[in-house]
């Protein structure tokens, strides 16, 4: 007669815990996510193919391609840039400042003036020339 008893292995694994684990790490990516925020210059940039602006408070600030300031077209210098800029944009409401950089300078420039513009919190846009079909000139 055979009086021990059997045992029997159970093999299970508790996961209950695990949804939770999960939770907490994606809760901890998340909020890490929105406290790495790199030195970043908001910029709008306008769509190439719309034609149609909405900007009711504009000035222009145009480079050249010998590196020239403009500012609304008066001849400005990359030193008083920010200062005329911040006596232009003085009693305004929203300004926008339209950027229009000529494409063989550096990007250094823009970012000079983006910077600039950061500086004094006004809102950017950068002018884009549409492009045009393959086969017109």
């Amino acid at each position: 007669m055979d009086l021990s008893r059997r045992r029997k292995l159970s093999s299970h694994v508790e996961t209950s815990s695990m949804n939770d684990i999960m939770f907490f790490l994606m809760l901890f990516f998340l909020i890490v996510s929105t406290m790495v925020n790199p030195n970043v210059i908001k910029l709008m940039l306008p769509n190439a193919r719309s034609g149609k602006a909405v900007m009711k408070q504009t000035i222009n600030v145009s480079v050249d391609a010998a590196g020239q300031y403009f500012l609304d077209q008066q001849a400005v210098t990359a030193a008083t840039l920010e200062t005329a800029l911040a006596q232009r944009i003085a009693g305004l409401e929203a300004p926008t400042v339209v950027l229009r950089v000529d494409s063989s300078l550096n990007v250094q420039k823009l970012v000079d003036i983006l910077e600039i513009g950061n500086r004094l919190k006004v809102k950017m846009v950068m002018a884009t020339q549409a492009q045009q079909a393959a086969g017109k000139a």
